[in-house]
Formats: C-alpha cells, structure tokens, sequence
C-alpha cells in the first residue's frame, strides 16, 4: 500500500462516512462493497479489515489459552491488552477518516489484503 497516497478531495469528503465505517468491526465490509469505485474508502476498507482480522485472532487465542492455568492466564492478558492496541489503531484511522485523510496506520498500514 503507499504510504499516504494523495487523495481526490472530492472522494475523500464523499466516502468519509464509508471511511470511518471500516474501522467498526466487520462493518470494513460495508465500504467495500458499497463503495468499490472509491479508492479512498477502498484505502480505509483495507485498513479495517487487517485490524478486524487481528482482533478476532486475538479473541480466539485469549478464549483458548485463558483456560489453561497461569501462562493461559498470561497470554490471555497479553491478548486482551494487545486489543486495546486495536482499539487505539481504530481510533486513529476513524480520526485519518473524518479529517479526509489516508494516512498509514502504524505497524499494519504498509499490508494490503483487499484490492
């Protein structure tokens, strides 16, 4: 993905909606779907769906090893503070979104999943 690419003004303030929906969950879907002609969102879509991918591996590593006692109580907690990471991530491309803009999300903006 490139870093910061320029972004058409006029995409940007028509999809901003679209760009912030991507970073709600599963809801990366809606922008990519719905605004395929959009790079801008397309932008934003990626971005949500690489971090939707990572909390919901997250999820399933803090629900399978927190039952083991004391190193799945570790790792569980390492799980769910590495979510707030997510959350934190979300916050700044929901931020990048409502200000038109398409800046790289630190550590998981530089992959692309979605074309």
């Amino acid at each position: 993905m490139k870093e910061n690419f320029t972004v058409d003004p006029k995409d940007a303030q028509d999809n901003k909606v679209m760009g912030i929906l991507a970073y709600l969950g599963f809801l990366f879907l809606v922008p990519y779907l719905a605004a395929k002609e959009s790079p801008f969102a397309k932008y934003h879509a990626n971005q949500g769906c690489i971090l939707c991918i990572i909390e919901v591996a997250l999820m399933i590593v803090a629900t399978i090893f927190g039952w083991i006692p004391v190193i799945g109580w570790i790792l569980a907690i390492l799980a769910y503070l590495l979510s707030l990471g997510c959350l934190i991530l979300a916050i700044i491309g929901i931020l990048n979104a409502a200000n038109g803009e398409a800046k790289e999300l630190p550590l998981i903006g530089k992959y692309q999943i979605l074309k």
